[in-house]
């Protein structure tokens, strides 16, 4: 739901400034209604958000999962070996996209596919290009030994010659194989916690742990090859790992939950429950009800022993699974949807953002604040009627305009408008998939 923007011109972005902001907000919208609020990940977004938590117990101050993980593509992009593969792919990609005839010979080789695979994030994008010329390399080899290439001007100037030593180099395969084993299972969770077809917050606190036995398995557990990313991993993660609201998310998701006794056990887990029932209960004859019939979801007892309950567990959204399921325990079960029911990122928000920005160009920016916000408020309520009756993803389209995407794109430029992507080496159909085996030896 879009509430309202601020001219925040006159702001200075420090602490307080940003506390207060935010602060005046929820005052608007009642603190007893608000649970969460989402963030960038700044030193001075989180001293806000410390703050903000002081002042209103009862509400959360989480840091913006999606803007974590781009933070740690970022940081593996910076590797040597990570940072001269994407600078070849740079070279080659401006060579080849500069060049219309070349770009038709190069779809000719490649059944019509672009290299360029435009993402919603800069980080994301290098890396799912670089995806994209790893499934075409037999195919981009074929090009630049065939002979419409060498009877061609481009072979002969010295960025078509790069381009070629570039394909045909065995390192350069080594290195693009290194990075996709480095970067896919973060990038398949950024696309989930980047998604809007479901709220995620029962999904977050598991994601990452998957994502890093993903890598662990790519290289068969010689740490001596991932150790360097774990640590920039854990470093970034950090902030996410011991926030109350993913640990009882996590505890209060059906389909982890009765998949791994050891959640029960687990003293994070049941610490972050109860700290979130004390924080968003606040009578306390709710929070002792509430840990009454716990029990009763713990021992899979009433509907929760249900064959259809049983069934749903992994193919319903949590939140709706205790829609459907949790009225043996109705306290309980307002409280698990509550929570069930959030979101982990504010990328959502960013880009309806992106339609503010849009809306307020040169021929419209003597438009008053009101006025800005109402049309921003329709344009986002029209791309969620949109969604229900597509059945697309919320934000494919609202930041878009006849001028092409504002995403910055690092690797060349894409003379076409092919649509983003990302299915095959970063599908999430199944959501928290592992990744794929690349396994593939180079010629």
């Amino acid at each position: 739901m879009f509430l309202e923007s601020v001219d925040a011109l006159s702001y200075s972005k420090t602490s307080n400034n940003l506390f207060n902001l935010i602060s005046d907000i929820v005052d608007k919208v009642g603190d007893n209604n608000v649970v969460q609020v989402i963030t960038d990940n700044g030193s001075n977004f989180f001293a806000a958000g410390t703050l903000l938590m002081e002042n209103y117990p009862n509400l959360y101050w989480t840091p913006c999962a999606a803007h974590c993980i781009d933070l740690i593509l970022e940081d593996i992009r910076r590797l040597p070996i990570i940072e001269r593969v994407l600078k070849r792919v740079i070279q080659m990609n401006s060579f080849i996209y500069q060049r219309l005839g070349l770009l038709n010979l190069m779809r000719q080789f490649t059944n019509q596919k672009n290299l360029l695979r435009p993402a919603k994030t800069r980080f994301a994008t290098a890396f799912i290009t670089l995806s994209s010329i790893h499934k075409q390399q037999h195919n981009l080899r074929k090009m630049f030994t065939s002979q419409e290439w060498r009877s061609r001007k481009w072979a002969k100037k010295s960025g078509g010659k790069k381009a070629a030593e570039t394909i045909m180099m065995p390192s350069f395969w080594n290195g693009t194989l290194y990075a996709l084993k480095l970067t896919g299972p973060l990038v398949r969770a950024l696309r989930l916690v980047d998604g809007e077809k479901k709220p995620l917050m029962g999904y977050i606190y598991e994601a990452m742990d998957r994502a890093k036995e993903a890598i662990s398995a790519s290289f068969n557990q010689n740490e001596s090859k991932y150790k360097e990313v774990f640590e920039m991993i854990d470093k970034r993660w950090q902030c996410q790992l011991h926030c109350s609201l993913h640990a009882a998310g996590h505890f209060l998701n059906p389909e982890y939950f009765y998949d791994n006794p050891q959640i029960e056990q687990c003293q994070e887990l049941v610490n972050g429950l109860y700290e979130c029932i004390q924080s968003l209960v606040s009578q306390l004859d709710k929070q002792d009800k509430i840990m009454t019939v716990l029990t009763f979801y713990k021992q899979e007892n009433g509907l929760f022993r249900n064959q259809m309950a049983i069934r749903h567990r992994k193919t319903k959204a949590p939140h709706e699974w205790w829609s459907c399921y949790g009225s043996s325990t109705p306290t309980l079960q307002q409280f698990s949807i509550k929570i069930l029911s959030l979101t982990c990122s504010a990328s959502g928000c960013e880009r309806n953002w992106s339609t503010f920005e849009h809306i307020h160009s040169k021929k419209r920016n003597r438009l008053r604040q009101s006025r800005l916000n109402d049309l921003v408020a329709a344009k986002v309520y029209e791309e969620r009627f949109s969604l229900r009756s597509r059945g697309g993803r919320l934000g494919e389209n609202i930041g878009s305009s006849s001028k092409g995407t504002t995403q910055s794109q690092p690797l060349g430029q894409a003379n076409d408008d092919e649509e983003d992507d990302e299915e095959g080496y970063l599908s999430l159909e199944d959501d928290m998939r592992d990744v794929d085996d690349f396994s593939e030896e180079d010629d």
